[in-house]
């Protein structure tokens, strides 16, 4: 069984890695290539790196500063942003991702994850959700003739969270995982930058309705909210940013209160000693 990994993620804009709240306001924190570094220095089990305009600009994700972080490091790194076919996904593979995350792409055409399960291995293709509570009767697209949520509950979003799409998230989630997504990156839209909390109900829910490992992101404020992951959502992994980004904690202080309460996540690696 895998153990329970603590992911780092670097949001992208523009070739600079940012964080906001609620996917909104956002502000420049630093260099893609630095922070990925610092982060596996630190312990953190893999990268997420997001190129969180591509979709919205209508453009594939930035070669050149995937292959920059990707040359850096030494745990697996996942890329996503503007992924719209296998083709993206074989070019974002050959610059050194080790995972593709797609999330508009499959909305668009679903079968690419089947079709790219087939080309590339289940275990590259990662399912990205961005889901958000809405009331009943709230619209659930762009224009006058958008369809109307029947009922009150998590609804997927695309374009790096700007449209509400009419999928369910816990049902889309079932789907691309019957599809061929080898993964479940999930993202609470409520409570992204918040530091309350994973949404655990939400994480629960995708947790028991896939037989694939699923991702808890936004709202980790504090090492309790990545145990409370794992054991109350049934997350395999979580998703940590914006309390590193700011030097609130470090990877190494989060793990080591984690393995305070028994999660069996993967020690820091010891460093190297300096030359004398």
């Amino acid at each position: 069984m895998l153990r329970p990994r603590v992911i780092v993620c670097l949001d992208v804009q523009d070739g600079r890695v940012v964080k906001g709240t609620n996917f909104r306001g956002l502000r420049d924190v630093g260099d893609p290539v630095e922070l990925a570094a610092r982060y596996e220095a630190e312990g953190a089990d893999e990268i997420v790196f997001l190129d969180i305009s591509a979709s919205h600009e209508g453009r594939g994700t930035l070669l050149e500063t995937v292959q920059r972080t990707a040359r850096v490091l030494f745990i697996p790194l996942t890329v996503g942003g503007g992924v719209r076919t296998e083709h993206d996904m074989n070019a974002l593979l050959r610059a050194g991702a080790d995972k593709v995350s797609v999330n508009s792409g499959a909305v668009n055409d679903p079968d690419m994850l089947t079709r790219s399960a087939a080309l590339f291995g289940r275990q590259c293709v990662v399912a990205s959700l961005d889901a958000a509570r809405v009331e009943a009767g709230t619209p659930l697209g762009e224009g006058p003739d958008a369809p109307r949520a029947p009922e009150a509950g998590w609804y997927h979003h695309t374009h790096g969270g700007r449209r509400a799409t009419p999928l369910e998230a816990v049902a889309w989630a079932r789907r691309c995982a019957e599809l061929g997504a080898g993964e479940i990156l999930l993202t609470s839209m409520d409570r992204d930058g918040v530091r309350t909390g994973y949404d655990l109900a939400l994480t629960r829910a995708v947790s028991d309705a896939v037989d694939v490992p699923v991702i808890a992101s936004g709202g980790a404020g504090e090492a309790s909210h990545l145990r409370d992951g794992f054991t109350e959502g049934g997350a395999a992994a979580v998703l940590v940013a914006g309390i590193l980004h700011d030097g609130l904690t470090t990877v190494e202080a989060l793990k080591a209160e984690l393995m305070g309460w028994g999660i069996p996540v993967r020690p820091v690696p010891a460093s190297e000693p300096e030359a004398a």
